[in-house]
């Protein structure tokens, strides 16, 4: 099965460690291959290719070299190949230079066939052909010299020297590839050796423990020697079930990539392996609207695009780090080794641009975008669980503030020990009434007259002083509280607005609410009773939702919004310009009056480019008949702007800060002009009765 976090076969760069390393090694095993063959005499060599024996031995050589025995998925060096059993037979009987003869041809084939790099073909030419010279050489020193003119046959006094020569074979073989892994990894070689020498110890010790018995066969009846094959073939079968059964385990089914599982085990070595002048990093990265695909085009494409979003993603990372789906479309990517967080950036930028690029299936371009979240050790978390946990709090932080990129903030984290402190302190002031309302004006851009006013929430912490909005009320939205906040604020809103519209101050007062808030099906209710409780018509109070509210269909049919239009309670939509509300998306829902977000408002008078996004707005905003309003208003310079634009309304501390109810009553009383309110001032008889 592939492995599609194996990228061996992408060359390495020129003068890096590695290239030496492979180069070095490559030019002295061609070394002692050459000096191997030119010990060998043509003429025993002509007579032995004339045997069967011989051909059946290069057979099953190269069919030994096509598939290698896995004792384990996690084999960092990959696995055992069965012709080491016959190779080290072939080395026994009839010496090193016909043993390096078949291996190589076969490696060759192997690479042909298996379509290796050039490069590792090379290279394990040259690391067996070092192997099987430092068996032979342990066998020179003990008298043994075989060759094919003088076949040699182990017997029980032998024991010693197959013994140390096996021994030296395995660890050349293991030194030599380890060293070239972790090289490709960025690993340390012991950490490789400890991953790999155990299991492949075991299938070594079986292997050439045979070879010395093939040796015998062969000169007592060569005919037998394939008979060999049926218990290698139980061997290999049996070892690749336990490694499927392993790899099911550890990997996940659909992209091949490690699992949960591994990625644990994966980033505790790394965790135990870390240099203190190094970090190590965890990103989660979560596909942005990989839903839409599914449900457009079904799972079975969505499972393709998994697959193809598999593929980039470990061919975007440097070797040795590890990629890895913890389910759905959300993945994760070890980084064993980074040096900062400005390194880690670079890294999770790299993958995003990688998902960026289209994808064509069945006919039609996606356009994928994904978020991604890091954590660094020793920095963010000690261990994986908190790592995972931080990393999955910026991979959210990333995609609300729709950066893309996000590295752990521990002062945004909702879920630490501090903003737990602060939910339960806001629970504490919700029922102790610590909270209070204060509101900012809205006028007209025109002749200043007073239009309404917006209630805007404030927290006085008894310890911590004021609490900004910003803190605790995107706490209150990920919680069991912000139900508990909306009533509370509608309902001192609405108490507020009996005060002054029993006393002539008939001012519309507007209420911030949630999406989440703007679905329930119990906000048109209480809505219905609090009017009926202070004698207010719908027109007293007006919801502001967020431009979000319009990215989602079931907003138009929900049975929520059907009831407070029956109602007629007013809405508007607030912070618009930063989502990607259409026209007819606006069309669709009864909103009465817009809001243009102050990001773009507060430089309408030095960017052109605010100013005509601002004018647009305006524009299209007067052309479906709905009132403008622009927040952040706080010089004299973008009032007349904004005027000259024809927007309707302004909000801002141009024309008053938020004030408590006390400020903002006498505020009213010097300002309010009952003759140019635009509210319809009749009582809805609907209402009344209903209390």
């Amino acid at each position: 099965m592939t492995d599609p976090t194996d990228t061996r076969d992408t060359g390495p760069r020129v003068g890096t460690p590695l290239w030496a390393y492979l180069a070095g090694i490559t030019v002295i095993g061609f070394t002692a291959l050459i000096v191997a063959l030119l010990r060998l005499d043509p003429a025993p060599l002509v007579e032995l290719a004339r045997t069967p024996l011989f051909w059946v031995l290069a057979v099953l050589v190269i069919l030994g070299e096509l598939r290698p025995v896995m004792v384990s998925s996690a084999a960092v060096v990959g696995g055992t190949y069965p012709s080491t059993m016959f190779t080290f037979a072939v080395l026994l009987h009839f010496g090193l230079p016909v043993a390096v003869l078949m291996q190589c041809v076969a490696v060759v084939i192997n690479g042909v066939v298996t379509r290796r790099a050039w490069h590792r073909v090379m290279f394990n030419t040259a690391q067996s052909t070092l192997a099987l010279t430092a068996a032979a050489v342990v066998l020179g020193v003990f008298g043994i010299m075989p060759s094919p003119a003088r076949p040699w046959v182990p017997d029980g006094s032998d024991l010693a020297a197959l013994g140390i020569a096996g021994v030296a074979y395995f660890a050349i073989r293991a030194a030599l590839v380890s060293g070239a892994v972790a090289l490709h990894e960025r690993r340390s070689i012991v950490r490789v050796l400890r991953a790999s020498a155990g299991p492949q110890s075991l299938v070594y010790a079986g292997l050439l423990g045979l070879a010395p018995l093939v040796v015998v066969v062969m000169s007592q009846a060569p005919e037998m020697v394939p008979l060999f094959v049926a218990p290698l073939a139980a061997v290999y079968f049996t070892a690749t079930l336990s490694m499927r059964r392993d790899h099911q385990a550890m990997h996940d089914e659909l992209t091949g990539l490690p699992n949960r599982k591994m990625l644990i085990v994966s980033t505790e070595e790394a965790l135990a392996e870390a240099r203190q002048d190094e970090r190590v990093g965890l990103f989660l990265l979560d596909l942005d609207r990989f839903k839409e695909v599914n449900d457009t085009m079904g799972h079975p494409v969505g499972d393709r695009l998994l697959q193809m979003v598999a593929h980039r993603l470990t061919h975007s990372v440097r070797p040795g780090d590890v990629v890895a789906r913890l389910g759905g479309d959300e993945f994760a990517v070890l980084l064993p080794s980074i040096r900062d967080a400005h390194a880690a950036r670079e890294v999770a930028a790299r993958l995003r641009a990688a998902l960026t690029e289209p994808v064509r299936l069945e006919g039609m371009t996606f356009d994928l975008d994904g978020s991604v979240g890091i954590a660094l050790y020793p920095d963010h978390a000690p261990d994986f669980e908190l790592l995972l946990q931080r990393a999955d709090v910026a991979m959210y932080l990333a995609k609300e503030s729709r950066t893309g990129v996000e590295l752990y903030q521990p002062n945004k984290d909702r879920n630490s020990p501090e903003r737990l402190n602060l939910l339960g302190d806001l629970r504490r002031a919700v029922d102790n009434g610590e909270l209070r309302l204060h509101y900012q004006p809205k006028v007209s851009l025109t002749d200043a007259a007073v239009h309404g006013v917006e209630a805007l929430l404030r927290w006085r912490h008894p310890v911590h002083g004021p609490i900004a909005p910003s803190e605790f009320i995107p706490l209150a939205e990920q919680s069991y509280l912000m139900r508990q906040l909306t009533a509370y604020v509608i309902d001192s809103a609405l108490e507020q607005a009996a005060r002054w519209w029993h006393t002539g101050l008939r001012v519309r007062i507007s209420v911030n609410i949630s999406a989440r808030d703007l679905l329930d099906s119990a906000l048109p209710e209480q809505l219905e009773m609090g009017l009926a409780k202070y004698q207010l018509p719908p027109a007293a109070i007006q919801l502001e939702v967020t431009e979000r509210i319009l990215m989602g269909d079931q907003v138009y049919q929900h049975e929520a919004i059907k009831a407070l239009a029956a109602l007629g309670v007013p809405l508007a939509l607030d912070d618009f310009g930063t989502g990607y509300s259409s026209l007819i998306r606006l069309q669709r829902l009864a909103i009465s009056e817009v809001k243009i977000d102050a990001s773009f408002v507060r430089r309408i008078a030095e960017s052109e480019d605010d100013a005509r996004i601002v004018r647009s707005i305006v524009d299209l905003v007067r052309s479906i008949g709905l009132r403008s309003v622009a927040e952040g208003v706080e010089t004299d310079a973008v009032a007349l702007r904004l005027a000259e634009m024809g927007c309707d309304l302004g909000q801002g501390w141009l024309f008053g800060k938020p004030m408590p109810p006390a400020d903002a009553t006498a505020w009213l009383r010097d300002r309010f002009d009952p003759s140019t309110s635009d509210i319809e001032y009749g009582y809805r008889p609907e209402v009344t009765q209903t209390a």
